[in-house]
């Protein structure tokens, strides 16, 4: 090695040994000093360059700690074989594939949609102050891997209040979103049965059973929701529901199929209904529905939730209520699965529930979106001879069903020529070529009344001919 050429700047704010470190590390990464060459002794190079012998040293084993060097016992140190060894270069960044953006629209019907402006900031950092006042070293232990109990009884009084559900905190898992859950819940039932799926359905959920091996068989639906008769010729053991909104078309299933299918699900030992109350809070029309697991004597419903709808996709609190007969198998199957969910994130929620925050910003988000949903109702009406509206009165969209002969696709392509983005119905469905009439969704929580009334205007010069 050519000793001579290090040169320290003594001034700099970068350790001597670092810059002596750094010196042998690139020449060795560059070849200048080949494999297996010796390096100057500790000795020889802390006189030459006029510093510390420990100064070099640290430099040495720094070398000797990442794999560049070897240290040879009576001999001294020599340059390492390296070509295994990562070289992050940062002169020559590598080509990046391009990414093609999507398109962003000046209006977007997505039927996904949150209001994030309505979001309770204040509440929410007064909350979190709050939690965080003290120092509570408990708070940044590992939890209960089901949830911390004062958040899954908050979640009980909540379920039995406001949808009918009566259940223990035992039966209740919470989890960083629906995913999670989904996959959770696969673990406690195992891969041996197949799932009935609404056909249109959601189709994360969908896409989640396959992705897990699971046997998926669509069933078609009629004014009531799912036809529990197809139901029983599928072979299925499981049935998933989103029985009091269905997603994506709006049915609002009556109580009497509901006992039709709670009836299928005691018949064979092992068959359970997943319901998929996914936004039950936005009724706004009538008293809300109550859930179908509150209905359900016999131990068939399983039940999922979320705060993601009702409060911020971002929040990422999903949770199930399992059927008591399942606790066990949870317990042998799942139980060792650590929470996905910070115990801060849990406690600002429980507290965002029991303080009555909760409550008072449903009430105030409700108002809101029944507003935006009878503005856009009001701009449709002209359009009443060509389609017509279904869905509505609950959740954050509703349906468009096309008369005058004009294909789906023909529908989007327009009005995205309007730069306005709207969904077709059958991207939800899971059989292909349903001779159906054109139908698109238009969802209304992330538009303001005013961009409401705007689209729905362009939407009209769009499609009536």
């Amino acid at each position: 090695m050519n000793e001579l050429t290090i040169s320290l700047d003594t001034r700099s704010r970068i350790p001597l040994y670092e810059q002596i470190y750094d010196y042998i590390k690139t020449d060795i990464q560059s070849g200048r000093i080949p494999y297996g060459e010796k390096l100057p002794s500790t000795r020889f190079l802390s006189k030459h360059l006029e510093v510390s012998r420990s100064t070099v040293e640290l430099a040495y084993e720094q070398l000797l700690s990442e794999g560049y060097i070897e240290s040879v016992p009576y001999k001294g140190f020599f340059v390492a074989q390296i070509d295994e060894l990562y070289h992050l270069k940062k002169d020559k960044p590598q080509p990046q594939r391009e990414r093609k953006e999507a398109r962003r629209y000046r209006y977007d019907f997505t039927p996904n949609g949150v209001d994030l402006k309505s979001f309770p900031y204040n509440v929410w950092r007064k909350l979190s102050k709050d939690i965080l006042l003290d120092d509570r070293t408990e708070l940044f232990r590992s939890g209960d891997s089901q949830g911390e109990y004062g958040f899954r009884s908050a979640i009980c009084s909540y379920l039995y209040q406001a949808r009918g559900v009566d259940c223990t905190p035992d039966q209740i898992i919470v989890g960083a979103g629906s995913d999670y859950i989904l996959m959770l819940l696969g673990m406690i039932l195992g891969m041996d049965h197949t799932i009935a799926f609404e056909d249109p359905t959601y189709k994360q959920a969908y896409r989640m059973a396959g992705g897990m091996s699971y046997n998926r068989i669509p069933v078609s639906m009629d004014k009531n929701g799912m036809k529990v008769t197809e139901l029983e010729k599928s072979g299925a053991d499981i049935a998933y529901v989103t029985p009091s909104h269905q997603y994506p078309t709006g049915v609002i299933m009556p109580i009497r199929r509901r006992m039709e299918l709670l009836k299928w699900a005691c018949e064979e030992q092992g068959r359970y209904i997943v319901e998929d109350d996914y936004d039950s809070e936005f009724r706004y029309k009538g008293k809300p529905i109550p859930a179908l697991k509150g209905y359900d004597a016999s131990d068939k419903v399983i039940y999922l939730g979320t705060f993601s709808k009702s409060i911020a996709p971002a929040i990422r609190l999903s949770y199930m209520v399992l059927p008591k007969p399942l606790l066990e198998a949870y317990e042998q199957k799942a139980r060792f699965v650590n929470s996905t969910v910070s115990k801060v994130d849990q406690l600002i929620v429980q507290k965002f529930i029991e303080e009555g925050y909760y409550e008072r910003h449903l009430n105030k988000t409700r108002a809101l979106y029944k507003s935006r949903h009878d503005v856009l109702i009001e701009e449709l009406r002209p359009m009443a001879d060509i389609c017509t509206i279904s869905g509505e009165n609950a959740g954050v969209h509703l349906l468009l069903t096309f008369q005058n002969g004009m294909a789906e696709e023909e529908l989007i392509d327009r009005a995205a020529r309007a730069d306005i983005r709207v969904y077709g119905l059958s991207d939800y469905r899971i059989r292909e070529n349903c001779e159906e009439k054109a139908t698109i969704l238009l969802g209304y929580a992330n538009l303001t009344e005013d961009q409401i009334r705007e689209a729905a205007r362009l939407l009209r010069d769009c499609w009536i001919e």
